[in-house]
C-alpha cells in the first residue's frame, strides 16, 4: 500500500467547544512547544517523504501563536514534498492577516473554516469563539493573500436551529461565492458537553423528521449553486474537492502525526495515544506514540470499501473493488445490492455502485446493508 498522504494534529483549542468530541485541549498552559517537538520528531520517522496531500487539523491548527505556526510550517515543508493538497483548518477569528499570509507563504492552497452557522445565538449554544464579523473577516484575508480555495464548514439539526436559520447560514455562505462547503447534522457524541447536557435533560435537540428536512433542502438548493456535491456532506466547484478526504473515502492509506492522529499504512490502521503528556512521555522514549492498532481482514477491508465509498456520488468502482479483493463485487454482495436496488436507494451503472437521493437521506441504513457478519 502506497502512502501519499499525511493528516497532522494539533490538539489545541482556545476554547472546547460544546458538541466536539476530536482528542482537544485548552492551549493555556499546555507544552506546545514540547509537543510540536515530539510531532517534528514523529514526521521525521515517516518512510515517505513525497506526498499528494497533507491535512493540518485538530483542536485548531491556528490557535497556535504566529511564531509556533512559522515553526510547524518550517517543520512540515522540510520533512515532506507535498505535490498537490496543503489544507489546515482553521477558525475564522483567529485567521488575522499575518496568520493567513504565513500560510500562503509556505504553500497552504487550502483554508477549512469552521463557521458552522451564521446565527450568533447559535454560535453562543456551540461555544464558538468568532462571531459572523469574524466570517467575512478571514474569507477577506484568505482572498486578499490569495489561498486558492476555501472551504466553510456549517452545521444543522442544532439545539434551537430552525430550518429557516439554515437556510439563512446557506444563502450567506453561497453570497460569498465559496469554492466549498462541507455540511454536517449534529451528532451527540458522548463525553461532549452537549452529551451531557442531552442525558440531563437541559439540552433540546430538533426531531429526526427535522434533520432530514435540513438535509433535503441542502441537496436541493445546492443543485442550484455552482457546487456540485460528490459526497454526502460535501459540495464544491469544479477542481475545488478535497483531494485528501477522498483517501479516506477511496480507503486509501495514509499517515496520522499527533496525539489522537489516526493512520491507515500497509494494511494497518492505527490510533496514537490521545493525552498530550503520554504522547509528549512516549515519542522521548523514542516509543512509537501508539493506542492501539489492528489488520483489517479481508472481509473487513471489503465492508470498508463499501460503506466508505458509497458516500461519495460517483460510489464504488466496481472493476477497482474485484482488482483489490480478487473478487466481483456481485458474488460478495449480489444479494444486497438487488435489494437495495429495488427499494430504490442505490443504482448500478456505468460500473459504479451508488446512493440515490433517498439513500443519501437514510445513508446510515445503506451503510449497514453492507456488514457482512450483522
Amino acid at each position: 500500500m502506497e502512502v501519499k498522504s499525511a493528516y497532522i494534529h494539533i490538539p489545541f483549542c482556545v476554547r472546547i467547544c460544546t458538541y466536539c468530541d476530536f482528542n482537544k485541549y485548552f492551549i493555556q498552559n499546555q507544552p506546545v512547544d514540547e509537543y510540536l517537538d515530539c510531532l517534528i520528531k514523529e514526521m521525521q520517522g515517516s518512510k515517505t517523504k513525497v506526498l499528494e496531500t497533507v491535512f493540518v487539523g485538530g483542536g485548531t491548527p491556528t490557535a497556535l501563536s504566529y511564531e509556533q505556526l512559522k515553526r510547524l510550517l518550517i517543520a512540515i515543508t522540510n520533512i515532506f514534498e507535498i505535490k498537490g493538497e496543503f489544507s489546515f483548518e482553521a477558525n475564522p477569528d483567529e485567521l488575522t492577516l499575518e496568520k493567513v499570509q504565513l500560510l500562503k507563504d509556505f504553500g497552504v492552497n487550502r483554508l477549512s473554516m469552521g463557521v458552522q452557522t451564521f446565527k450568533p445565538e447559535l454560535l453562543e449554544i456551540l461555544g464558538r469563539t468568532h462571531n459572523t464579523s469574524d466570517i467575512y473577516q478571514a474569507v477577506t484575508n484568505a482572498r486578499e493573500v490569495g489561498i486558492p480555495s476555501i472551504s466553510l464548514d456549517l452545521m444543522y439539526h442544532l439545539p434551537k436551529q430552525t430550518i429557516d436559520d439554515f437556510k439563512d447560514s446557506l444563502e450567506k455562505a453561497l453570497a460569498m461565492d465559496i469554492d466549498h462547503i462541507s455540511s454536517y447534522g449534529l451528532i451527540l457524541e458522548p463525553k461532549t458537553q452537549f452529551y451531557n447536557m442531552y442525558k440531563k435533560g437541559k439540552l433540546k435537540i430538533p426531531n429526526e423528521d427535522i434533520g432530514e428536512e435540513m438535509y433535503e433542502y441542502l441537496l436541493e438548493r445546492m443543485q442550484h449553486s455552482e457546487l456540485h456535491q460528490y459526497e454526502i456532506s460535501n459540495f464544491g466547484k469544479i477542481g475545488h474537492e478535497s483531494e485528501h478526504n477522498k483517501v479516506y473515502w477511496k480507503n486509501e492509506g495514509y499517515y496520522g502525526f499527533g496525539a489522537g492522529a489516526s493512520g491507515y499504512v500497509d494494511g494497518e490502521r492505527y490510533s496514537n495515544v490521545n493525552p498530550v503528556n503520554h504522547y509528549i512521555k512516549k515519542i522521548k522514549n523514542n516509543e512509537r506514540p501508539l493506542l492501539n492498532s489492528t489488520r483489517p481482514t479481508k472481509e473487513e477491508q471489503m465492508e470498508e470499501e463499501m460503506f466508505l465509498g458509497l458516500r461519495m456520488n460517483q460510489g464504488v468502482n466496481k472493476s477497482r473493488f474485484n482488482e483489490k479483493f480478487n473478487l466481483a463485487i456481485e458474488t460478495v454482495y449480489g444479494e444486497t445490492i438487488g435489494d437495495l436496488i429495488q427499494r430504490e436507494l442505490i443504482v448500478d451503472k456505468q460500473g459504479f455502485i451508488s446512493m440515490t437521493e433517498r439513500g443519501k437521506v437514510i445513508g446510515n441504513v445503506v451503510f449497514e446493508s453492507f456488514l457482512l457478519n450483522v
